[in-house]
């Protein structure tokens, strides 16, 4: 299922209303939908170099209005859309650990890295924000950021070095930043425990 999911989303990057489609793949991805943005988001600006940023602000824009829609999910809605949807990925006792043991401080880090590396989903920390009532000021400014910096990050990738670094981008950059969202969690506990 997760393979056709895959395939039918980057189908359409070949499509006229393909920047339209980006934007709900991007709203959709940051509260229910499994399949990142990024699969829709890297064609099109490697066909289109010139519309790089201009790509990455549609998905950064639509990426952020569905995280606050998972947000409000999460506050309002937790029992009957969130609590359903995390059952039906299997994910319902892991945030439900996570949901027992976050406070802000974690909340924040968390939606750090899954905006830049998706670790973990961004739609399992979207929801959880809402969850324990996290400010939504603060959870706004942190998946601008977040999102942001990945979207436009790939977009200076594409437009600096094109067609040769998208296969080091599909392969590694999500063990990369995996790596660098495990230090900035392991600096976070460091600082937090240690001082």
């Amino acid at each position: 299922m997760l393979r056709t999911l895959y395939d039918w989303t980057l189908s359409l990057a070949a499509r006229k209303s393909a920047e339209w489609w980006l934007a709900f793949i991007a709203f959709v991805e940051s509260s229910v939908f499994l399949v990142p943005a990024d699969v829709l988001y890297l064609p099109m600006a490697l066909s289109r170099p010139d519309r790089a940023y201009r790509y990455a602000l549609v998905a950064t824009v639509a990426s952020v209005l569905g995280g606050i829609a998972g947000w409000f999910i999460g506050f309002y809605a937790y029992e009957t859309i969130a609590r359903p949807v995390l059952e039906f990925y299997g994910k319902l006792d892991a945030f439900d650990a996570l949901r027992l043991s976050s406070g802000t401080g974690f909340i924040l880090l968390m939606l750090v890295t899954s905006g830049l590396a998706h670790l973990p989903p961004i739609k399992v920390v979207t929801i959880l924000a809402g969850v324990i009532g996290f400010p939504l000021g603060w959870f706004v400014l942190s998946a601008i950021v977040a999102r942001g910096a990945r979207f436009l990050f790939l977009a200076w990738l594409l437009r600096s070095y094109g067609e040769p670094i998208r296969h080091f981008i599909e392969k590694r950059l999500g063990l990369i930043a995996g790596a660098g969202a495990a230090a900035v969690i392991l600096l976070y506990i460091l600082v937090r425990y240690a001082f």
